[in-house]
Order: structure tokens, then C-alpha cells, then sequence
């Protein structure tokens, strides 16, 4: 595949123009609103249930068994309902008003359901009339009420880009203009534009709809890799279809998600509103974020739990490793080393040292082989078992490793590997492991060709498209069985 021209635009205005304002924040999208409304609105159905009885019958909901059972039944109607309903899209959460009628329409039909099914089992004279209409009408008032003041909050906290998400277009011509004009009549500014690229000089001028031009593609992904950027927006005409896929193909190695926006008569056409934070928009999601919404969450969790226990329990064979080196032969007992790990930043590194210390700090980096002379005899056995990997632990603890991701590799074998092997760099989408699905399915160790470091690199993208924790369980356990122990470790 042909590399895109540097066609000359500058990138200087970048670091000026980046900075605190483009990191940090709480990102919002469709996959983290929608379950927290869900809940929420399930939450104050059963207060509304709860407090009609309270009021209207006296005594707890609790102590009357039908009355439990039938603010049960409605919030699993209602829930079903509204996901039906798409009450709880993301165009539709952010107008709660415009939307008001769909939040009756599906509020109504719970109790007509609820209604139904009482007079179906020949127990709705179980129930007070009085009751059931006050459950009803409360469960409307108190879940619109709830849902205005959220709008409320998020757009004050969405004016003061605590909740927004950081976007950058590809695309300088007219669709990137009719794009801008549309995000900027959003309410709440959920998606803030911090940057515009083209890579088309003598097409576009030093700005676009007020907004300066930072760059070619090459200052784009730079801009990335520096900066936390949520969506990237591909706006070029549709008829360039090779140059879209080469352009997609080259965003695919960035932390974030890829859209292709509409040709501009996709913007004259009605459209129904996608699930996700572009909803008012016609566009399409090209490539996904491994780890978004909470699943940042979910994993964060996974390390520091498990990695602060594992800690715990290896603790004994730690101080055992480590008293064994230091009384083999000199030098440090911890070996520490620079790496690549998420979005490409460099991190250290720590290992066990497996080999004699001499002192000396090469500029190139020589995989360990077989009968290595280098390698003590201490360090034969701890990288034959894996256990010079276990001070990566305090990596896994301290946020810049995960217990399962894909291997870093060494500075110069990453900058090697990026010009041989095409979309290497999309294994840094998430932070590099102490296990991985390459290593346990038997690519560990020396990678002393390229096909070996191309099928790792597989793995390694396969595990990044197909995040899950079960996957990540599955990976620990499988290392357990067949990854401490390897044939390829010298």
C-alpha cells in the first residue's frame, strides 16, 4: 500500500494550540449513558412504587407480597419497553423534552400491560385503584423529572468540557464545513473539535469555519499520539474510495474511534439518528475503540485488583528470585528497560535480570538465544519459567501495564517491526500485558523471523478487536496451564 504524501502543511501550530485542554475529562457515549439511565429509571420506578404505597395502602411495599410483585412486573416492562422505544439512545437522552412524548407512550403502555396481566391471573382485586394510578403518574413525574435535571447537569458540566469528547476531522472542503455547523448547534456541546487536518494543500486554505488547519495526516496521527482524542472524522467525498481506505487504514493504528461522515447530500436526506454520540449526524463508525466507555472502567479494575493480589501472593518468590541473583553474580537485581506501551508512549520496563551485568548500555537490542552466553544460570531458569517477568507486577499496579496485553517490545525492535509489518503499530491501542493471546497460543520468546513477528502481531490485533474480560480470564488461566513454561524463553 502506497504511503500518503507529506504534502508540507505545518504541524508547528499544534503545540500551541494543545495542552490541558485536551486531556483529561470523562468522555460521554452512548455505551455509558444508556446503561446509567436504565438503571436510573428503574431505580425511581421502584421509589415511585415504593413511596405510592407508603402513602396511599400504609406499611412497606416489602411487606405486601402482590404490591412487590407488581412493581417488579412494571420494571421489567418498562425496561423492555423502552429499549424498544429507543428512550434511551443517545439523541434521545440529550432532549429529554422533544422526546416527552415516547417517555409517555412507553409509561403508559407498562401500566396498561401491568393492567392486563392482573386481569388475566383474576388478581386485580388485589390491588387499589387509587394505588395504581398514583404509581403511574408518579413513575412519569419523578422519571421526567430526573431526566431534566440530568440534561441540565450534563450540559453545565459539557460547557465546561468536563464530560465532552475531544474530536478531529480529516477534511478541509465543504462537508467539513456543514459537519462544524451542525456540532456547534448541539446542545449539550457533548463533542468539541480540537483539531482540523488535510493533507490536500493547494485545496484548502489556513482555515476552515473559524477553525485553523493544524496539519497534513502525519500531523493528525502525531496529534494523536500526544493528545487524548476520542473521534477521529474522516470528511472527504465519497468518490476518493481508495484514498479512504488507504487514510482508514492508517487511522486503524490510533486509540480511537474512526467515522466516515456523509457525502454532502447526505446531510439534504432525513436520516434516523444512529445509537451513538453523532447521533444528529449521517455518518458511519469505521473502526471501533478496544477499551471505551466502561470497559476502561471494567479493565482499570481487573489490573489493580488482581494485580495488587497477585503481588501479594508472589511476594515470597520475589524476595526468593531476587536473593538468588544477587548472590550469583553482580550487579542490579532488577533489570530495567525502555518500552512502548499504550498509544506509543515509551514507559520503563522492570524484569528480573537474567544476565551478567558488564555495566555497559547498548543502542541495539539483542534478542536472547539459545545458549546464550550472557544469560546466567539463575536467569536460565527464571526466563525458561517466565519468572523474570513477575517485577512487571509493580508495572501492572502503577497504571502503564495491564496483567494481559500484548507484549512490549524494545524501542528499536517496535521502530524495526512498524516499517516490515503492516498495522503493527494497532497492538498499542491498548497497554502492553504481562501475558498475552500470542503467548499463550505458543509465540513466546525469541521471534527470530518475520513471519514469527507477523503472527504475533495477529494475535496481538485479534486480542485488541475482541477485548472482553472473559477473554482476559481465559488468556490467565491458559497462562497458568502452558505459559510459564515455554520451549522459545531462553
Amino acid at each position: 500500500m502506497n504511503k500518503i504524501p507529506d504534502n508540507g502543511l505545518s504541524s508547528k501550530k499544534i503545540t500551541a494550540e494543545s495542552g490541558a485542554a485536551y486531556g483529561g475529562g470523562y468522555p460521554l457515549s452512548s455505551g455509558v449513558l444508556s446503561p446509567i439511565f436504565s438503571v436510573l429509571d428503574l431505580f425511581w420506578l421502584f421509589l415511585a412504587g415504593f413511596l405510592s404505597h407508603y402513602f396511599v395502602i400504609g406499611g412497606s411495599l416489602l411487606a405486601h407480597e402482590y404490591y412487590s410483585y407488581a412493581v417488579i412486573l412494571a420494571m421489567i416492562i418498562f425496561f423492555f419497553l423502552g429499549h424498544y422505544a429507543r428512550i434511551y439512545s443517545f439523541s434521545t437522552l440529550l432532549a429529554p423534552l422533544t422526546n416527552l412524548p415516547n417517555l409517555a407512550i412507553v409509561c403508559v403502555t407498562t401500566f396498561m400491560l401491568l393492567l392486563a396481566v392482573a386481569f388475566s391471573l383474576k388478581v386485580s382485586e388485589e390491588y387499589s385503584r387509587i394505588w395504581m394510578y398514583s404509581f403511574a403518574f408518579a413513575s412519569f413525574v419523578v422519571i421526567l423529572t430526573y431526566r431534566l435535571v440530568a440534561f441540565i447537569i450534563i450540559n453545565y458540566l459539557a460547557d465546561r468540557g468536563i464530560c465532552t469528547r475531544k474530536v478531529v476531522v480529516l477534511g478541509g472542503g465543504k462537508q467539513t464545513e456543514q459537519l462544524l455547523r451542525q456540532l456547534e448547534n448541539e446542545k449539550p456541546t457533548v463533542n468539541k473539535v480540537v483539531g482540523i487536518f488535510d493533507d490536500r494543500i493547494g485545496r484548502v486554505g489556513p482555515t476552515v469555519a473559524g477553525h485553523s488547519l493544524l496539519g497534513n495526516i502525519e500531523a493528525l496521527i502525531k496529534f494523536v499520539r500526544e493528545n487524548r482524542v476520542d473521534d477521529i472524522i474522516v470528511a472527504l467525498p465519497w468518490n476518493a474510495d481508495e484514498r479512504q481506505l488507504e487514510i482508514v487504514s492508517r487511522l486503524r493504528e490510533l486509540p480511537a474511534h474512526v467515522h466516515l461522515v456523509s457525502d454532502l447530500v447526505g446531510f439534504r436526506f432525513p436520516h434516523r439518528p444512529s445509537p451513538n454520540h453523532f447521533g444528529g449526524l449521517p455518518m458511519i463508525e469505521v473502526v471501533d475503540s478496544p477499551l471505551s466507555g466502561f470497559k476502561i472502567v471494567v479493565k482499570a479494575l481487573e489490573d489493580r485488583i488482581l494485580g495488587s493480589l497477585a503481588l501479594l501472593l508472589f511476594s515470597p518468590l520475589l524476595l526468593a528470585v531476587a536473593l538468588a541473583i544477587k548472590l550469583e553474580s553482580k550487579g542490579p537485581v532488577l533489570f530495567k528497560q525502555k518500552r512502548y506501551g499504550y498509544n506509543n508512549k515509551v514507559f520503563e520496563i522492570y524484569k528480573f535480570r537474567s544476565m551478567y551485568h558488564d555495566g555497559e548500555e547498548r543502542k541495539r537490542t539483542v534478542q536472547a538465544s539459545k545458549d546464550d552466553p550472557r544469560i546466567t544460570r539463575v536467569g536460565k531458569f527464571i526466563r525458561r519459567t517466565s519468572l523474570d517477568e513477575l517485577p512487571q507486577l509493580f508495572n501492572v499496579v502503577n497504571g502503564t501495564m495491564s496483567l494481559v496485553g500484548p507484549r512490549p517490545h524494545a524501542v528499536d525492535h517496535n521502530e524495526e517491526y512498524s516499517e516490515l509489518i503492516e498495522g503493527y503499530f494497532a497492538r498499542h491501542k491498548v497497554k502492553p500485558g504481562i501475558t498475552g493471546w500470542a503467548q499463550v497460543r505458543g509465540y513466546r520468546g525469541e521471534t527470530d523471523t518475520l513471519e514469527k513477528m507477523e503472527a504475533r502481531v495477529n494475535y496481538d490485533t485479534y486480542y485488541v478487536e475482541n477485548w472482553s474480560l472473559f477473554f482476559d480470564l481465559q488468556i490467565l488461566v491458559m497462562t497458568v496451564f502452558v505459559g510459564f513454561v515455554n520451549k522459545n524463553a531462553y
